[in-house]
């Protein structure tokens, strides 16, 4: 590689986006289906006659929404262009020569390109059995150059949500210098009273930096925009990592407008739900071992037939997400969309 570029970077897995082809069941990127919420297009069209001017730097308004909403001081809530951007600045704050960072695998794939970037080293820990995070063999390999340990819960990809009795015992494992990153991207799809809301449960905690994110059930992927809460010493190191006025006006604008739509949000989130059970039955009669879900998708552990399925539900006009020699996830659509898919999956299982 051209000096003076870092050697390492060569090893960073690139990013694999859901797969886009013209008039196709679109089921590989977690999008919901129901378009934008009201008062978000209004918010993007009367936010756009301004777009010459820089947009407020520190993003106030959704700021202090935010905090009211969750109920923290502002000061310990940080925005930025999606979730994803913020814990890359979260690697970049703890990185350094030397450092790790523990996560359970397979899990969301821009943890291991955030850390390598930071200059983090990965330690993965395989998910169990059922798809899970193994929390006990995370606290095992928490080591004395351990920056953070990364959750995400619900799991993207395979579906299960940590529950409170998991995450209480890796905090009380955890020393205080060593972060617990939970990652709660799909808060909202979370019906299991045992899996918490990080932020309630666990968000006063001098280590507890939690994420959330407008791309999924309040329908904002395209505008790119996430939050954090921390600590304020957390808080304000991650906020001179971000790029300034990463969050651009009419995204400020239409996440403030989303807010306010919150029943109509709690309604569309309701829709998943109820679809995401009757596709988890259905699909078990082909895939028994598919696991639980608490998020927008459902996890296929197809192994080796992963690709083969993808192309499968392709040629039929379905696209879906694989992950090869591992397993396939599928977004929860609309339900004729849904039922495509469970046609193409009996037609693949026979």
């Amino acid at each position: 590689m051209t000096k003076p570029l870092r050697d390492e970077l060569r090893s960073i897995p690139l990013y694999v986006p859901g797969k886009a082809v013209p008039d196709a069941v679109k089921l590989s990127s977690n999008e919901v289906p129901y378009g934008p919420l009201p008062g978000v297009t209004e918010a993007i069209a009367s936010a756009a006659q301004h777009v010459h001017l820089y947009p407020d730097l520190a993003v106030v308004a959704l700021r202090d929404a935010l905090a009211a909403r969750l109920g923290v001081d502002a000061e310990r809530v940080v925005t930025g262009t999606g979730s994803v951007a913020l814990i890359g600045h979260l690697m970049q704050a703890v990185g350094g020569s030397g450092g790790e960072i523990v996560y359970s695998w397979r899990s969301f794939e821009a943890y291991p390109i955030t850390a390598t970037v930071a200059g983090l080293r990965s330690v993965h820990v395989p998910n169990t059995a059922d798809h899970r995070h193994d929390i006990d063999a995370m606290i095992a390999a928490i080591g004395p150059d351990t920056r953070a340990v990364l959750v995400c819960t619900p799991n993207n990809p395979t579906g299960p949500a940590v529950t409170a009795a998991e995450l209480d015992r890796l905090f009380d494992a955890v020393p205080e210098s060593v972060l617990v990153v939970i990652d709660e991207a799909y808060r909202e799809f979370v019906t299991d009273p045992d899996c918490p809301d990080a932020v309630e449960r666990y968000a006063d905690r001098p280590n507890a930096v939690v994420f959330r994110t407008f791309s999924k059930a309040w329908g904002l992927a395209a505008l790119r925009v996430g939050y954090m809460v921390a600590q304020p010493d957390v808080a304000d190191a991650v906020r001179r990592c971000v790029i300034p006025f990463a969050v651009n006006a009419p995204a400020q604008a239409a996440a403030l407008a989303a807010l306010e739509a919150d029943g109509e949000m709690r309604r569309r989130v309701d829709l998943v739900i109820s679809e995401r059970k009757r596709i988890l039955t259905a699909a078990r009669e082909y895939v028994p071992q598919v696991p639980d879900s608490q998020a927008n998708f459902f996890w296929l552990p197809l192994g080796d037939k992963a690709l083969a399925f993808a192309a499968h539900c392709e040629a039929r006009g379905i696209l879906v997400r694989p992950f090869a020699g591992d397993g396939v996830r599928v977004t929860i659509g609309l339900p004729e969309e849904n039922d495509a898919v469970l046609d193409a999956l009996r037609e693949f299982m026979a």
